[in-house]
């Protein structure tokens, strides 16, 4: 029995970076759909649902922000946001929008190919049941026992810390930016308690002997927020 190609819609109105993607998909066993322009990618969405969607931000009909608002009214499909725009502003307008990460261009195919390998797991992973259990690089989130050990040596974190680390746990792979860990541990009302992210998200670092510079767990997205590496 022959296993269907994983299907990746490219929305992209630059020529020389959809040749780019789609060589790069192909060579690797993927199945491409390509679009330039907004109704395009809607009705390829619809018609012919991909597994993952690549989104530039910038296009001749309209905002890719849009594209993903209107999607997650209907559809939790894995959105991979490719874009030239720099500002942190943008990035995080995306994320908090729902998209699953993002690339600012120019970016590598190693790079690419390994943020689609993350999205697509963790998109899996959201239609099994929740495991109970986490482990990544030594750290294991035991979160039915409400147990962490790095290196088989227990952690003991804070209420507050173990919430902000499991809320880490529970999108491990994407970026979560630092509006969604707030409104997740604190409430809807404490965007303006940003320094307690940083101060808590220190505690738990030192905690668990992460080196902020040279992280083995929690990555930080400078000025966006923070993503757990996984396995």
């Amino acid at each position: 029995m022959t296993v269907p190609k994983t299907h990746i819609l490219i929305v992209d109105d630059e020529p020389q970076i959809r040749k780019f993607l789609r060589t790069t998909l192909t060579s690797h066993d993927y199945q491409v759909s390509e679009a330039e322009k907004i109704a395009d990618a809607l009705k390829l969405l619809t018609t012919h649902p991909p597994d993952l969607m690549l989104l530039d931000l910038g296009l001749p009909d309209g905002d890719g922000l849009d594209v993903i608002k209107e999607l997650r009214g209907w559809s939790q499909l894995p959105v991979i946001v490719l874009s030239a725009r720099g500002q942190e502003h943008d990035k995080v307008a995306a994320l908090e929008l729902g998209a699953d990460d993002y690339l600012t261009k120019p970016f590598g195919a190693a790079e690419l190919l390994a943020r689609i390998g993350v999205a697509l797991r963790h998109s899996r992973a959201g239609n099994q049941p929740q495991p109970s259990v986490f482990e990544s690089a030594g750290l294991r989130v035991d979160i039915a026992n409400r147990q962490v050990t790095v290196d088989g040596q227990e952690v003991h974190l804070t209420p507050t810390e173990y919430k902000l680390l499991c809320t880490m746990v529970k999108y491990a792979g994407k970026v979560v930016t630092h509006g969604q860990l707030l409104r997740d541990v604190w409430g809807k009302h404490s965007s303006e308690q940003g320094h307690y992210l940083r101060i808590y998200m220190q505690h738990v670092r030192q905690k668990l002997g992460d080196d902020a510079l040279n992280p083995k767990f929690l990555i930080t997205e400078t000025g966006i927020g923070y993503r757990l590496k996984v396995p």
